[in-house]
């Protein structure tokens, strides 16, 4: 993968971030919670529409989960548009080590709760992230 390739798919990968904590966050406001419980229902197989983020606890948790989301996500797209062109080694370690720490935090956290469904939820997003850093070759100056 090139250069410019790599950078557009790690700003796709930053947007998706942003829009997945986006929808986590307007979770806190009961009127748009929908999505996300449809997810949580996915996430919790099978589809049984039994999840809710009604009690204000969850809502809670939404908003502070999807704020860090939205937060995360900025910073992937800034590494990938300002650092990522100067430093390509540098940007690769930030990212590869933030979206693996995640990745097995995450899975473990979800196989403990009883939703390891979530382990293959979480797979595109590493994949995502991995896939293109994994081998990225330095900026060539023409």
């Amino acid at each position: 993968m090139n250069f410019e390739t790599t950078e557009t798919w790690l700003k796709v990968m930053s947007a998706l971030v942003i829009g997945f904590g986006t929808l986590v966050a307007v979770a806190a406001y009961p009127p748009f919670a929908g999505v996300t419980e449809f997810f949580l229902d996915l996430a919790m197989w099978p589809v049984d529409g039994a999840q809710s983020v009604s009690s204000p606890v969850t809502r809670f948790i939404c908003a502070v989960t999807g704020g860090a989301l939205i937060g995360w996500g900025i910073l992937f797209w800034l590494v990938s548009t300002r650092l990522y062109p100067r430093e390509p080694e540098l940007a690769r370690t930030l990212i590869l080590s933030s979206i693996g720490t995640w990745f097995v935090a995450d899975c473990i956290a979800s196989v403990v709760a009883g939703v390891p469904m979530n382990v293959l939820l979480n797979v595109p997003f590493l994949v995502g992230f991995a896939w293109p850093l994994w081998r990225a070759p330095e900026r060539v100056e023409v």
